[in-house]
Parts: structure tokens; C-alpha cells; sequence
């Protein structure tokens, strides 16, 4: 995902390589050498798994925290890697970061809200449990993307091994499109201009019923809430 303010462009989590991930930037019109940094918000493989090899390729630094870069089976070598605190605020360029811990299995994974000093971002991909916490940060947001991993029927019911549907369904594991849309209606939503569903499981969700849950959460029409698909993302919103 691509964040842009001012003169100021970061990447939240590289999973690509510099080839698919040169090519989907081009899609928006950036050019590598146009990104300044990557924020990677755990070490699990398609949220990291590129960013070192795009750093190198391309001159970017990269920022994670203490256990992610401890869990990751590259230490950066030559790249310039900072460390963040999961609680403390950051800035790079025109755009702030704060991140917060999540829980999802993990070394010390965390989740993020920017902003330019105007308007909030809040971006939640992976957590397997709301907590009070995660409301509390994400409120007064002024746009969110919002992981709805599966639907609880449709894993129970899919073909995947008892023990990975255990995990994805777990408390350490990822949201389901009804936990999404309870953490949705707890976030004070007077200032939302924009809500994206993330993360959706190809075999375990479908744009509509991640649309069906969102909408009811926030009672509006179904097409107002965006979706991240796995082959395009989603396009420019501007805030």
C-alpha cells in the first residue's frame, strides 16, 4: 500500500519482489526512485518478504520494530533499517506514523495511523481480535482499510487443514467480515470519507459479503465501501 503527503511517499509492507512491486507502482504512476521508505508491520512473508530486496534495489530504508526484525530471516546487511517502538509516534517527511500493537502470531506486530497534520489514515491488516486499544487509535479517522480476511461460514465449510482454520479463525489469527464490522460501528465514524476492505481470502470471502458486513456497520449503500483486491489493490483516494 502506497501513502503519499506533500512531497513525502512510504510503502506499508513490501511482500513483492522489486519486479511485481516496480511494476504495480507504475500502475499508479510512481517510480521507484519516488519512494522514500518502507513501513513493514510484521515478518510474515507477504508483508516482508520483499521489502529488504527493494531496498536494496532501490535506495529505500525500511522501518520495523525490534521483533519483527529479530523474526526476519534477513538482518538487513547494508540496508538502513530503523527500529520503532510499537507505541511511540515517528515521522518521515511530510507524514507521521503511529503505530500500535495488534495481536496476530507475530514477534511484535503492529498496525499504523498516518497523517499530514490534517487528516488521519488508519490502516488495519492483520489482527486476529478487536481490542479496545485498536478503537481507541483508529478512531477519528478519516479514511480506513480494514482487514475482512474471511467469512466464519465459509472457513468452517472450506477445504483448508483443521489446524490452519484454527489459526486464520483464532484470536492471533486474522478478522473475520462480522469482527471488522464490529470494530467499523465502535469507531466513531462522523469524519470517514473512505473505508477499504483488506486482506480478503480468496477462497474464504467474497467482495460482497466483506461489502454487506462493512455497509451494515456504517448503514450505507454497499458500493461506497471500497475493496483491496489481491491482483490490482485499489486505486488513488484522496483525503
Amino acid at each position: 500500500m502506497l501513502v503519499e503527503a506533500g512531497t513525502t511517499r512510504i510503502l506499508i509492507d513490501a511482500g513483492f519482489g522489486p519486479r511485481e512491486t516496480a511494476r504495480r507502482l507504475e500502475r499508479l504512476g510512481i517510480a521507484t526512485s519516488q519512494v522514500d521508505s518502507v513501513l513493514v508491520t510484521h515478518e510474515h512473508s507477504d508483508h516482508l518478504g520483499g521489502a529488504f530486496a527493494c531496498a536494496r534495489r532501490f535506495g529505500w530504508s525500511i522501518l520495523m520494530t525490534h521483533g519483527t526484525l529479530a523474526a526476519s530471516r534477513d538482518d538487513g546487511g547494508e540496508v538502513p533499517v530503523t527500529l520503532i517502538d510499537s507505541h511511540a509516534p515517528f515521522a518521515i517527511g511530510d507524514i507521521s506514523a503511529q503505530p500500535f500493537p495488534v495481536p496476530h502470531d507475530a514477534r511484535e506486530p503492529v498496525q499504523f495511523v498516518l497523517t499530514d497534520g490534517r487528516q488521519r489514515l488508519g490502516v488495519l491488516t492483520d489482527a486476529g481480535h478487536v481490542t479496545p486499544h485498536m478503537v481507541a487509535m483508529l478512531e477519528g479517522c478519516n479514511a480506513l482499510v480494514l482487514e475482512c480476511n474471511h467469512d466464519a461460514r465459509m472457513l468452517a465449510q472450506g477445504s483448508y487443514p483443521p489446524a490452519l482454520k484454527r489459526r486464520v479463525g483464532g484470536l492471533w489469527g486474522h478478522l473475520d467480515n462480522s469482527a471488522a464490522a464490529s470494530l467499523l460501528a465502535k469507531v466513531k465514524s462522523s469524519n470517514l470519507r473512505h473505508v477499504v476492505a483488506a486482506h480478503l481470502s480468496a477462497e474464504n470471502n467474497s467482495s460482497e459479503l466483506a461489502r454487506t458486513a462493512l455497509a451494515a456497520a456504517l448503514d450505507c449503500e454497499t458500493d461506497w465501501i471500497g475493496i483491496a483486491t489481491q491482483d490490482a489493490g485499489f486505486s488513488w483516494r484522496d483525503l
